[in-house]
């Protein structure tokens, strides 16, 4: 069900459907969660080449040149650590992560826009803190009105995520892909079933 609304809002470029690598950074961590830190498989054999990452899984399929013979790398390790990001960008995508890609008026899902809470014609700002995800028809019906007016009370009051929050709920919303072998990679601190 998740994937049905979510591959709205994902734009895979067509090198990353065909053998992507997953990339961990130098404590084997993922670059990001969401979107999954995916290289095309050119990208990761070049880094390999140029002795910036490790392969430490592969694929069963090979690429030729004229002298050599690789099998394409399935999940690459950086060689140096990539400090995390600690600001979250303000962006379309993001806000919809925050949101868990549902309205937060009545938390439907699906085809999503974004709302002001406070409208622009009276005053509001477009910040984390005054713009939710909601779907067309709670938008359309609530125009430039307050919440007060429409009858509207929000699922959770919008407010500026941490990237560590971000990163935890980009890991409810897996990609469409997980190959075999990134599983042990993406989610190597959840709790152990008993």
């Amino acid at each position: 069900m998740q994937a049905d609304f979510r591959t709205a809002f994902v734009r895979e470029p067509n090198s990353l459907r065909h053998h992507p690598a997953l990339v961990l950074n130098a404590d084997y961590r993922p670059l990001s969660y969401y979107p999954l830190s995916l290289w095309p498989w050119q990208e990761a054999v070049k880094a390999a080449f140029l002795d910036r990452v490790n392969i430490i899984a592969e694929y069963d399929h090979v690429v030729r040149s004229p002298s050599l013979e690789i099998r394409i790398p399935s999940v690459v390790v950086l060689k140096e650590f990539v400090k995390p990001q600690k600001r979250v960008a303000f962006t379309r995508f993001n806000l919809f992560l925050r949101d868990e890609f549902c309205c937060q008026y009545c938390g439907a899902k699906g085809d999503l826009t974004f709302d002001h809470v406070v409208p622009r014609a009276r005053g509001g700002i477009t910040s984390w803190e005054n713009v939710v995800a909601a779907c067309g028809k709670c938008n359309l019906r609530k125009g430039s009105k307050t919440l007060k007016q429409v009858g509207f009370r929000l699922q959770k009051p919008p407010r500026r995520p941490s990237s560590e929050e971000m990163r935890n709920m980009g890991r409810r919303f897996p990609p469409n892909f997980l190959h075999d072998s990134w599983v042990d990679y993406l989610y190597w601190d959840a709790e152990l079933e008993s």
